[in-house]
């Protein structure tokens, strides 16, 4: 019990972690203050991760199922793109100090660009500017009157000494004195007497690449680029999630694969089982993805169908009606099951009962000898906790070790069981191919298999990556399928 509390705290103490990663990133360094952008994007990073803990444990908790539905779309979905929104970001954060440093250089290339004065190609130059000499008259000059390119010498009077003059300053301040000339070959935004020539009014056209804006609306440069990368990774978790949730809406898509097996007669050669697992019926993928799957299936036109676990994800009462097209599969030999984990969840025994009403034969540690070789079934590892689980014993402890024996199982864990037992082949899912990826690599540390086919000294394992998905409606790198196992004797 200790331990598990200790899990449950690292789950919560991760989840908040990231989620504070997310909002400082997202939320914090994309907004310049305290505003009206950041109290709502706040909220959000408070909002998304309450609806997703909501969407896991209504089912559990026995919440209604009109309620489960209404959490599962924005809780599962904010998992998933949470997921993908923190690989988003942790990629950026080497991109980040790129971009400082690009929008940094520019900057400061424009901005020196912007002080350099431009020089009057066509004013002629203008000769220094001397005392004025004494006329033949006599007179002496006036004070403040020079003389210079044919000017007038005529004195100051009160509405041009201001032209004539220094400008905001003089020898007192430590600045040269300014003509009119010069205040007229100034590049156009700039002003007199800052001592850069760079206008408080109109800034230079660095600043545009600096992130800051014009009119008084100064944005740091470190918050452009925070939004730069912040939208980037935003829209590419988005567009991930987006296409993962489409292909599972789309439903699943046919694999062919070709298993020899060496003790497989010779009337079973070509012998085909369409393998579907992991449904996962439940408050998002309801009776129009069960019927989608009916459909993929009955197409292939196989001789077996064999539903290899996690049907379902809820009670018969809730998800009854969604199981329902299941009755329509079409098959030579039949449709069986087994049981996978989330059968426990949901209340497995009802829903043996409820598929077998619907024309599927539950294989409960049990087998059938078909034509050629013997179908083997057993309940799922998660039935112990329950007083059942799989009993190789009772289901291949007796058979005709001569003839091939396919087995249906839910996990690939139990492939050790399998081969004590001499099956030939063992069918299974439950991983989902790891569904998100890069939980495939989790999935491997937890899975002899993940996809595909391998074989364990004489038996072969397949796993297929299941038709639905759980939790999030996604799918990212594990695309579901619905597999036709053709069946090839070495007899021939």
């Amino acid at each position: 019990m200790l331990l598990v509390v200790l899990v449950v705290l690292a789950v919560l103490a991760l989840l908040v972690g990231v989620h504070w990663y997310v909002w400082r990133r997202l939320v914090r360094d994309t907004t310049p203050g305290p505003g009206r952008p950041r109290r709502l994007g706040t909220a959000a990073v408070v909002l998304l991760p309450l609806l997703s803990v909501g969407a896991l444990v209504a089912g559990r908790a026995g919440a209604p199922f009109r309620l489960q539905q209404v959490l599962a779309w924005p809780g599962y979905l904010w998992l998933a793109t949470l997921l993908y929104l923190t690989l988003a970001l942790l990629v950026g954060e080497a991109v980040r100090p790129i971009l400082l440093r690009v929008t940094a250089r520019r900057a400061a290339a424009r901005s020196s660009s912007a002080r350099e004065p431009e020089p009057l190609a066509d004013a002629p130059a203008a000769a220094a500017p001397r005392p004025a000499e004494p006329s033949s008259g006599g007179g002496t000059p006036q004070p403040g009157t020079f003389v210079g390119g044919g000017a007038s010498t005529a004195p100051p009077t009160a509405d041009t000494g201001a032209a004539t003059t220094m400008q905001q300053g003089g020898p007192a301040d430590g600045t040269a004195p300014v003509s009119t000339a010069a205040v007229a070959a100034r590049p156009a935004g700039t002003t007199a007497g800052d001592g850069t020539g760079t206008s408080v009014d109109a800034p230079p056209d660095g600043a545009v690449a600096a992130g800051v804006a014009p009119a008084g609306k100064t944005v740091s440069r470190r918050v452009f680029v925070s939004r730069i990368v912040g939208g980037a990774a935003a829209a590419a978790a988005v567009g991930t999630v987006g296409y993962g949730t489409y292909g599972v809406l789309r439903g699943p898509r046919v694999k062919r694969v070709t298993v020899p097996l060496a003790k497989l007669a010779r009337s079973a050669h070509g012998f085909r089982i369409a393998v579907v697992s992991d449904i996962h019926l439940g408050p998002i993928l309801g009776r129009a993805h069960s019927q989608r799957i009916v459909d993929t299936i009955n197409s292939t036109q196989p001789d077996l169908v064999a539903v290899v676990g996690d049907l379902v994800d809820g009670s018969v009462a809730d998800l009854g009606p969604a199981a329902e097209p299941l009755a329509q599969l079409t098959a030579r030999h039949g449709a069986y099951f087994v049981t996978g984990n989330h059968e426990y969840f949901s209340g497995a025994d009802a829903w043996v009962d409820h598929v077998r009403e619907l024309g599927l034969t539950p294989l409960r540690n049990d087998r059938v000898a078909l034509d050629g070789f013997d179908l083997a079934g057993v309940d799922d590892v998660a039935g112990v906790y329950e007083g059942q689980g799989p009993d190789f014993g009772k289901a291949l402890g007796d058979r005709d070790r001569s003839r091939a024996a396919v087995l249906l199982a839910h996990q690939p864990v139990v492939i050790d069981d399998a081969v004590r037992h001499g099956v030939d082949l063992q069918l299974s899912g439950h991983t989902h191919g790891g569904q998100l990826w890069p939980g495939n690599y989790l999935a491997d540390l937890a899975n002899p298999t993940v996809a595909g086919l391998e074989r364990y000294g004489d038996t072969q394992l397949y796993v297929s990556r299941g038709a639905g998905a759980w939790g999030p409606p996604v799918r990212v790198g594990a695309p579901s399928d619905i597999t036709v196992v053709e069946l090839a004797s070495r007899r021939t």
